[in-house]
């Protein structure tokens, strides 16, 4: 459609500069010349910017090739539609785990199951597939699973039933074959959890009390089968022994890969983006306390650009949320809390003090010296691979505020050699870290980038300037979740901290809450009954996924970062896609043939632009014609 006489293009733009984005898009589509203005990058810079509160000295994401497009991206492409409720589980969902290929996913319950879903039927409905119930093997509840690098086998970890305040737990893996169970190992504290080392061998932990306070962590390398050629051969190994002072263990393991970080999935400035926010901070007016933006995409339908049919109406305008104290949950303390807490009720304060004192001379004596050259920042284009592994421990008290940082050499990738360490002298009883990073609060969550270069940490915080005078009374904890980064590849924390979520368990009833990191985004559970999504890039909250009772776990696919699932204390999964990938779901006609390939369709490079987030749609000749120009910038 023509117009009649043609206003001036700088006029049109600067009207369209006042204008919300959506008013934009509609009015696009009036003419070729205010459909051409409607694309311009200088007025998709400005709405941008403005929309999402970013300040202006953030720079674009490095694989987006235009503003309208990064607008889109993050307004359209995040995993927001609830589009199916899972309620097979009959208790309180803890985790969710997909599979490397994201063709499947299992979650654990305190219904004591282990389930396996199918994500790639053709109608795109998630279906379930196997339930093994853990009750016969004396567990209380599943609490955590994990899939080996080529999805044939599944780690499931486990509480066993016993005392309220015992913290022994069980690992047991399972052949994705056959479903059979292949091996059993003891694991203690169970919230150690447990990992995959490499597709044949897993990590476990097991506690060994020295005093009331003071106790011996020791993580086994376990062959997840034994062959019957190689019946003679170890089965499981020793890897590290670690002292633990001031009632501390280690909990919570995952192994991360130093090989990823040449080819990282985002490409990151944290440094910039932090003296950007403090510099928009100085400049913007003082008043009320700082409020956390969230902006609700759940509303989306828009059509996507090269449609040439009209897009309705989006209601995209950001406004603040808030959210009262959840439904009290029942408590589940921490198994070291609760065990430390029973040993230390008929000691005194002196006798801790003292006991503390010896801890600290038996470490100094009989833990082996650490060799620094064993981690370090990795050097552009080092080509060594590096296999670390990553726990929560502490220093001062019970509560884990510390991440340990530990590296596996290659001789220790198997069970060959010796089983219970015969390497070590009889001054070398303990191992030493190799590196430490302090959190400063309660560790409730740890999750990995998928490049493996980022750590992403939950946690409470303490009061600023606290001094702890008592391992068996930590400092009281905030209600505000922070989500901490740090950088594997350089041993540091980056300077910046996302926020939104919140938590309200006193510290000695505090449960983990899982996040996951995909290529763009970051999600974590949280008590205040929503899940959270973040983009990594920008650090702005995106969206809050709501359920009726608190929020445990939250999966992103790996083969589709639009897709995401979330499991609560209200005993259901969720199910979320993108509204672009619901809409393409809801086209009549060839488009359906969209759905099977769901799941394959984003496996490109990292470093690939996101070409993908147009939908396939027939565009209109004025639409082909900006998006080449698009492509051609």
């Amino acid at each position: 459609m023509e117009c009649g006489p043609a206003l001036p293009d700088s006029l049109v733009l600067e009207i369209f500069l006042h204008l919300p984005h959506d008013a934009v898009l509609s009015a696009g589509l009036t003419c070729r010349q205010w459909l051409a203005v409607s694309r311009d990058e200088f007025l998709w810079r400005e709405l941008f910017y403005s929309y999402y509160r970013i300040p202006r000295t953030v720079p674009r994401h490095p694989a987006s090739v235009s503003w309208y497009r990064e607008f889109k991206r993050l307004y359209d492409c995040i995993p927001c539609e609830e589009v199916q409720t899972l309620t097979e589980h009959h208790d309180q969902v803890l985790h969710l785990a997909f599979s490397h290929r994201g063709h499947r996913f299992s979650s654990c319950s305190k219904d004591c199951t282990i389930k396996l879903w199918d994500t790639e039927r053709p109608d795109g409905i998630i279906s379930l597939v196997h339930s093994s119930s853990m009750l016969h093997f004396n567990w209380a509840y599943t609490q955590f699973s994990q899939f080996n690098a080529d999805d044939t086998l599944l780690l499931v970890s486990g509480v066993y039933l016993g005392p309220h305040q015992s913290s022994s737990g069980e690992i047991a893996v399972i052949s994705l074959d056959n479903y059979t169970l292949l091996s059993r190992v003891r694991n203690k504290p169970y919230d150690v959890f447990g990992c995959w080392l490499n597709e044949s061998h897993l990590i476990s932990g097991n506690l060994h009390w020295i005093g009331n306070i003071t106790s011996c962590s020791v993580f086994w390398l376990n062959k997840a089968f034994q062959d019957i050629e190689s019946e003679n051969v170890n089965v499981v190994k020793r890897l590290f022994q670690i002292q633990n002072v001031n009632a501390s263990t280690v909990r919570t393991v995952m192994v991360a890969h130093s090989r990823r970080h040449d080819n990282p999935d985002l490409l990151l400035d944290y440094e910039a983006q932090s003296l950007a926010r403090a510099q928009s901070r100085a400049r913007a007016p003082r008043g009320g306390p700082h409020q956390t933006l969230h902006f609700d995409l759940g509303g989306t339908d828009s059509e996507d650009d090269g449609s040439g049919e009209e897009e309705e109406e989006e209601e995209g305008e950001e406004r603040l949320r808030r959210q009262g104290p959840a439904t009290p949950r029942l408590p589940q303390p921490t198994s070291s809390g609760l065990e430390v807490l029973q040993r230390c009720r008929g000691a005194g304060s002196a006798e801790l003090e003292a006991e503390a004192t010896v801890a600290r001379m038996m470490g100094r004596a009989y833990t082996k010296t650490p060799d620094p050259s064993l981690i370090t920042a990795s050097a552009p284009g080092e080509g060594e691979d590096k296999t670390y592994l990553l726990f929560t421990t502490g220093s001062l008290t019970y509560s884990p505020h510390q991440i340990g940082i530990k590296r596996i050499m290659p001789d220790q990738m198997s069970t060959s050699g010796p089983v219970l360490g015969g390497e070590r002298s009889s001054e070398e009883f303990f191992d030493s870290l190799d590196h430490v990073i302090d959190i400063h609060g309660h560790i409730i969550g740890m999750g990995l980038s998928p490049d493996h270069r980022y750590l992403y940490v939950n946690s409470r915080a303490w009061p600023a300037g606290c001094v702890i005078s008592d391992p068996m009374c930590p400092p009281p904890i905030a209600e505000e979740i922070d989500l901490h980064v740090i950088d594997l590849k350089n041993l540091r924390e980056e300077k910046m901290i996302l926020r939104s979520h919140k938590a309200y368990t006193p510290n000695d009833e505090c449960f983990f809450i899982f996040l996951d990191v995909s290529r763009d985004f970051v999600a974590s559970g949280a008590e205040d009954k929503h899940g959270y999504i973040w983009d990594r890039h920008y650090n702005i909250c995106l969206a809050r996924l709501a359920h009726q009772d608190v929020v445990n776990c939250v999966a992103f696919s790996p083969a589709d970062q639009e897709l995401l699932l979330s499991a609560s204390d209200d005993s259901t999964i969720k199910v979320w896609r993108s509204p672009r990938m619901v809409r393409l779901a809801r086209t009549p006609g060839p488009r359906r043939n969209l759905l099977p390939s769901w799941f394959t369709r984003y496996k490109t490079p990292a470093t690939s632009t996101r070409s993908t987030t147009t939908a396939a749609a027939t565009p209109t000749p004025a639409v082909e014609e900006q998006e080449e120009e698009e492509r051609d910038g």
